[in-house]
């Protein structure tokens, strides 16, 4: 299988390095376009919010990345897990799109929730 990772969090990455069987192709990117050109022949991707902001406590990134997806040859179709920002970080809204989104897990991550995940397809 292939997932693709977007974050800027250390501690999201090693835990999907480590969470995903080793056969699995696993690719981690602190951009989130980039991560959405990796997502040929993907069965999943997970986005950690906070990597998709612009300006800390502003949507607009995520909206942004959210279109972008839509668009995206590769990455539209390709189930999408959001990785929610801790329960004490203050956004300014949410935005929310009928089934844009797959899957939300809420921090902290380890390596189980990835280890999960990857049974869900």
């Amino acid at each position: 299988m292939k997932f693709v990772v977007i974050t800027r969090d250390l501690e999201v990455e090693q835990a999907a390095k480590e969470g995903f069987h080793p056969s699995d192709e696993t690719i981690v990117c602190a951009d989130w376009s980039k991560g959405l050109d990796a997502c040929e022949g993907a069965d999943m991707i997970f986005v950690d919010l906070l990597a998709t902001l612009l300006e800390q406590h502003k949507i607009a990134g995520y909206e942004a990345f959210a279109y972008a997806k839509m668009e995206h040859s590769l990455a539209k179709d390709v189930p999408l897990v959001l990785i929610s920002p801790p329960d004490d970080y203050e956004l300014d809204f949410m935005a929310g799109w009928p089934n844009f989104v797959f899957g939300h897990v809420r921090r902290p991550v380890d390596y189980r929730i990835f280890r999960r995940a990857s049974t869900w397809i």
